[in-house]
């Protein structure tokens, strides 16, 4: 069993020897530029062992909040609502702007094509006239008259003419046909022998055609003999 006196002048010996080592590496880290901290400064370096668990501060929220707030998503739905009901309303007067142009397109050609329907109905009597003044003319007063009679057929000639250049189609139906009521008119029906029923038996007036409008169907007499 090792003396007591002994192994105490034996740790004073090592403690000695200690603090001599540590004089010395205290002396070369001076000579070498480096600082050496007393204990007051390694107490204020050391980190704190009630917030070593928690995180550092950084000036950031603990918690990152939500892209979008609830008054946020409301603003964004009623703006997509305003966005859609102005879309429908763009669409609607585009749709409106188009139906627009394509009727003033459709007034314009008809006004091109029948808007002179009420003249040209107006100079129907005219031509008629001509027309019985030639037909009824017998040989001998074309005889009497015939620079009368030639004129009378260049100016029915010359209107024809005008009304084919404005589209007026004449329709001349004849004796025999049938009667057809998109563009004949009967006029009277009578119980001819040698005719069945339905049939033309008279022409009294030609029809004529505005373009592919009927301006005045052809006025006939119409055959209502009962079939034998």
């Amino acid at each position: 069993m090792a003396d007591p006196k002994t192994e105490s002048k034996t740790l004073s010996e090592s403690d000695a020897q200690t603090l001599d080592n540590l004089a010395a590496i205290a002396e070369i880290m001076k000579a070498v530029g480096i600082e050496t901290a007393g204990p007051e400064a390694a107490a204020a370096t050391a980190p704190d062992p009630a917030s070593a668990g928690s995180p550092p501060a950084t000036g950031a929220p603990a918690a990152a909040e939500p892209p979008f707030t609830a008054p946020d998503l409301a603003e964004l739905e009623a703006l997509r609502a305003e966005r859609d009901e102005l879309r429908d309303k763009f669409m609607r007067a585009l749709a409106d702007a188009e139906n627009s142009r394509k009727r003033a397109d459709r007034d314009r050609r008809e006004a091109e094509q029948y808007g002179g329907s009420r003249f040209a109905r107006d100079l129907l009597p005219v031509y008629d006239n001509l027309r019985r003044a030639l037909d009824g003319a017998t040989e001998d007063q074309r005889a009497a008259a015939a620079a009368f009679f030639e004129g009378v057929e260049l100016t029915m000639r010359e209107l024809s003419n005008t009304f084919t250049k404005h589209g007026l189609k004449a329709i001349t139906p004849q004796v025999g046909d049938r009667f057809d009521p998109a563009i004949h008119q009967a006029m009277f029906e009578a119980p001819v022998p040698g005719t069945r029923a339905g049939e033309l038996i008279q022409v009294m007036t030609e029809g004529f055609f505005l373009h592919d409008r009927l301006l005045r169907p052809a006025q006939v007499g119409v055959s209502s003999m009962p079939a034998s």
